[in-house]
């Protein structure tokens, strides 16, 4: 029986080419859409939960203040603090500290300044479950200058040869480090990724146990998961005690749950972090593109149904029961939603790496294929089937066979505000979509135009070391040779993102005024020319003060500061007023005010700007070059040419700062690509159930229009009265959507402390776009019954 009717089902089906094709193409993309999505939402939600103790480890975040000033958080941690919660609080197994930093490796005449170097206690095997494939898993990390490699990067530098026991030099000066492991590279689903693992005992002098110097990353493995709520509580009350010598300070702990570190943490890992809000945004544009898609379904369907309407009238008149007709027209929905799946998946293959690139993730071929996924995708064609396929199979199936026989047969309106309601509710969809896009790209349009206080244009950013370091004078002067170069800085960091904290107070004896926390980093004489820094008061560093602030008698050191309109605001003067104030900056760096610059933004414009000091202390590990632009390539190629004779032991890398700072909003332009896309793949869907919809009307008033048009109705009479009726429905879902669009994007900018206004254009744009492409779509259907022969409507009628 049920062979019969999936072949009776795929006969309809192939007799009906164009219905059947648009409806797979709805549901296909529908179900491609969904596909994606789940994996996507199914790689974010699995991150780190590879790691059998996942659930008993927690990240530590330090949170301090001096003297009541507002606080400072973040997920660096000193040394001390793995060893001092270990032996005091019971409920603390193990722990490893970790330190993510950029290194050189040499191996014979290979050079290469690996990002993916990390340093790790002893303990790190014991907490985490990165796969060993070569070596003791107990004693890969148990002394200094002990290094593992992924197998990736053995492969890089030691081919097919084994990499265990072998030697490779790191860092500028060529520590030897010895090779005792090699393990399985990182999944894309782990927080921490590395290509280097060497020993934190290598770090040396960094082993003293101290709660300042904050430079790394603590992961605690508690004994249990219920460890967690006990532990918290005690961390305050403990460092108190641990720091009541230390005056006005206070210092104390947070602890992040590791597997909810990737979604809900501000504090990013070795990976960049994602957003919860964001993986529910994409499921749910992914939820409602099928639902469009299903509604879609369901109004072509309804739409055929005068098509099929003596069908049902001779299979009821030769006996077929209601139940048995209900099957025959859920099965077409079942091979048409399946038949959908599988040109989904093939869909879903060949668009994953584009997928990956709009969306920044990793997802393999491989994971598609998986029972999981594709016992999901089964479960929504059934769901699909019925849930898309019960209305279209009742319908047809109520139909009267003696009225239909008769030739009297008229569908009845019990459905017409159903039908039309799916169409408002796909336009409502549509219309959202459509305001959130032009307000995300609107947002992103501010973020890239915005006037940050320095200049990003044409300013290349070269990481250097001790060995440059100490030549940079030299290095400086000849790059600066080029007519194309106009200016050469050293610094800590490029203006995007200066994160040092410190705390400053005025005068210079410490400890006898309120200290400020200050953000502060270090910079030399052409750091605000470079960068395109305004003066508000005072003048520019000189060669002079660099060389006041790196005396061979560090006693003897004198700074002369640059701050910004913050932080004088907050010590109380204007610009004016804090030239040549005397200041200290931290305990060692007495000093006094030189200049202070009009506010910049050296962080996201997700946050305020904070009160900022610039100093000059001899050092630095990035140098900035400021070229006209004019002939980018020959002054790479310059950059290049001299950078071999400055560092023959190290590659030449560089990047932009326009780089750095468009890196920092890859989540909102991410967001913004994959609303884009949704947006149109959605609008697409509604205009095809809008095309569904008025085939069925222009059907049901065949009769109707041929009777206007011979009593004197114009094509264009005809057009009106059969648009009319869409574009209200149209205009209905614009009101609908507005108020909630207007909700979830006012709610979206409130993460921007600097942002766009929500302008009336956005809606109205929306509702022209969404009016226009409805209207072309009813057109098609309305001047093809504008044009017929009204006497053979009538005759047909």
């Amino acid at each position: 029986m049920f062979q019969n009717y999936f072949k009776i089902a795929i006969r309809n089906l192939m007799r009906h080419k164009v219905f059947t094709a648009i409806n797979i193409v709805g549901l296909a993309t529908g179900l491609t859409c969904c596909l994606l999505m789940i994996l996507h939402i199914q790689h974010e939600l699995s991150f780190d939960r590879f790691h059998s103790k996942s659930d008993r480890i927690v990240r530590a975040i330090m949170e301090y203040s001096i003297n009541g000033s507002a606080g400072m958080k973040g997920d660096y941690t000193s040394t001390k603090v793995l060893p001092s919660f270990k032996r005091n609080f019971p409920e603390v197994e193990s722990g490893v500290r970790v330190s993510h930093e950029g290194r050189l490796v040499r191996l014979g005449d290979k050079v290469f300044n690996e990002k993916g170097f990390v340093f790790a206690d002893s303990t790190f095997f014991d907490v985490f479950d990165f796969q060993v494939i070569e070596g003791n898993r107990k004693s890969l990390l148990e002394s200094p200058n002990q290094i593992v490699l992924t197998a990736t990067s053995a492969k890089k530098y030691f081919g097919e040869e084994s990499a265990v026991g072998k030697t490779i030099l790191i860092g500028s000066g060529q520590m030897p480090f010895k090779v005792t492991g090699v393990v399985e590279d990182c999944p894309s689903n782990s927080q921490i990724d590395f290509d280097f693992l060497a020993s934190f005992s290598s770090l040396g002098t960094a082993q003293e146990e101290t709660y300042f110097n904050a430079n790394y990353t603590t992961y605690l493995l508690l004994k249990s998961p219920s460890s967690l709520a006990t532990l918290q509580p005690k961390i305050t009350p403990f460092m108190k005690k641990e720091l009541i010598n230390e005056k006005g300070v206070n210092v104390t702990y947070d602890l992040e749950p590791f597997t909810r570190i990737h979604l809900y943490s501000p504090y990013d890992a070795i990976v960049p972090n994602s957003n919860i809000v964001y993986v529910y945004i994409i499921g749910a544009i992914a939820l409602l593109v099928l639902i469009i898609a299903c509604f879609t379904y369901i109004n072509l369907s309804t739409a055929r149904s005068i098509e099929r309407a003596r069908e049902v009238g001779v299979r009821k008149v030769a006996g077929a029961g209601r139940y048995q007709l209900f099957r025959q027209f859920i099965s077409e929905s079942f091979v048409l939603c399946f038949l959908s799946l599988l040109i989904s998946i093939g869909f879903a293959a060949l668009l994953l790496p584009a997928f990956n690139q709009l969306s920044g993730s990793f997802l393999k071929m491989s994971s598609l294929f998986n029972w999981p996924i594709l016992g999901t995708a089964m479960f929504l064609v059934l769901v699909i089937s019925l849930l898309a396929g019960s209305y279209p199979a009742l319908v047809l199936s109520n139909f009267q066979p003696v009225k239909v026989l008769k030739g009297s047969f008229k569908n009845t309106s019990s459905g017409t505000m159903l039908r039309k309601s799916l169409i408002v509710f796909q336009f409502v969809v549509s219309v959202f979509l459509i305001i959130s896009t032009l307000v995300i790209s609107g947002q992103l349009y501010f973020i890239q135009n915005k006037k940050l206080g320095y200049d990003r244009d044409h300013v290349i950013v070269m990481p250097i070391d001790m060995k440059i370091l100490d030549k940079k004078d030299y290095v400086k002067q000849v790059l600066k040779s080029n007519p194309d170069i106009l200016g050469v800085s050293v610094a800590d960091s490029s203006p995007v993102a200066i994160i040092g904290g410190y705390s400053m107070e005025k005068g210079l004896v410490p400890g006898v005024t309120a200290e400020v926390g200050v953000n502060a980093g270090q910079i030399d004489e052409e750091f605000v020319k470079v960068n395109g820094l305004t003066i508000l008061a005072g003048a520019d560093l000189t060669h002079q003060d660099m060389l006041d602030a790196s005396q061979k008698d560090q006693s003897k050191n004198y700074h002369h500061f640059i701050i910004n309109e913050t932080a004088a605001k907050n010590l109380g003067w204007t610009p004016e007023e804090a030239i040549g104030q005397k200041m200290m900056l931290g305990e060692q760096r007495p000093g006094e005010i030189k200049a202070v610059v009009k506010d910049f933004h050296f962080a996201s414009l997700h946050t305020a700007i904070q009160p900022l000091v610039l100093f000059q202390d001899g050092w630095g590990s990035e140098m900035l070059v400021k070229v006209n632009g004019q002939n980018l390539s020959k002054t790479m190629d310059f950059l290049a040419a001299q950078w071999k004779g400055f560092a023959p032991h190290r590659p030449f890398e560089y990047r932009f700062v326009d780089d750095d700072y468009n890196r920092m909003y890859d989540s909102e332009m991410k967001t913004g690509k994959v609303f884009n896309v949704f947006a149109g793949i959605a609008l697409l869907l509604a205009c095809l159930g809008l095309f569904g919809l008025s085939a069925y009307t222009v059907k049901q008033r065949v009769k109707e229009i041929g009777v206007r048009k011979v009593i004197g109705a114009s094509a264009t009479n005809i057009v009106f009265l059969i648009s009319n009726t869409f574009l209200k429905l149209v205009l209905i879902a614009f009101v609908i959507a507005c108020p909630i669009a207007y909700w979830a994007m006012n709610k979206w900018l409130q993460g921007f402390v600097y942002r766009i206004d929500l302008s009336y254009w956005f809606f109205i744009v929306a509702g022209i776009s969404a009016v226009a492409i409805a209207l072309l779509t009813v057109s098609i259907q309305a001047i093809k019954a504008a044009v017929a022969n009204p006497v053979k409507s009538l005759r047909t009628e």
